[in-house]
């Protein structure tokens, strides 16, 4: 009797199971979603960047990005390994509202979410909490710092978008691995807690 092959999650030999999730990036036009999985992607991160045309004109607001001349039109995707047997699969979702039809896609298999939010442009991301609020998926917010700074703090933000208590609201800089990173392990751990609180009910 020939025996079985292994299970394609575990590795050779007596380590421990390789465990993979996926997680989304989201956030409104010009977060920095794409930076955020570029800075801590440890493959050459896929990307969906087309050039910004006059087409654009009168649908995306540039005033807080007035540089920005390229958007995601689908998703962008990354790699990054959290612990030697986490593996997480990231895939940034595009900004622009006419995109949102991808967002169910995109979505659908995922843990949780990091919903990216440039305090400079509130209202924006009040649509991105929306449909994870909706779909019952963990999310944690990042107030990605623009030019290094944080303009507010992270209790007057909350107030502002009357976001739970329950929901993680973190810093970051999407620029740089080690704040992404930390970003990423707060919604692990905060979709772990999720799991176990809803087995427990």
């Amino acid at each position: 009797m020939s025996r079985p092959s292994p299970s394609p999650a575990r590795r050779p030999g007596p380590g421990p199971t390789t465990i993979s999730a996926k997680i989304v990036v989201a956030g409104g036009f010009g977060v920095g979603k794409t930076t955020f999985v570029g800075s801590v992607s440890e493959i050459d991160p896929l990307t969906t960047e087309a050039v910004m045309t006059e087409a654009s004109a009168g649908h995306d607001d540039l005033s807080a990005t007035p540089n920005k001349q390229t958007t995601t039109v689908a998703m962008d995707f990354g790699r990054v390994s959290l612990d030697s047997d986490l593996i997480l699969y990231l895939f940034g979702t595009p900004g622009q509202h006419r995109f949102w039809f991808m967002w169910d896609d995109l979505v659908r298999g995922a843990i949780g979410a990091v919903v990216l939010v440039d305090t400079r442009r509130l209202a924006d991301c009040f649509s991105a909490i929306d449909f994870f609020e909706d779909r019952g998926l963990p999310y944690v917010v990042g107030l990605n710092a623009f030019d290094g700074e944080q303009l507010h703090r992270v209790e007057d933000v909350r107030e502002a978008m009357s976001i739970d208590p329950s929901i993680p609201i973190i810093t970051c800089d999407a620029r740089h691995r080690e704040s992404t990173k930390q970003a990423l392990i707060a919604l692990v751990q905060h979709a772990m807690a999720a799991r176990m609180a809803a087995g427990a009910r």
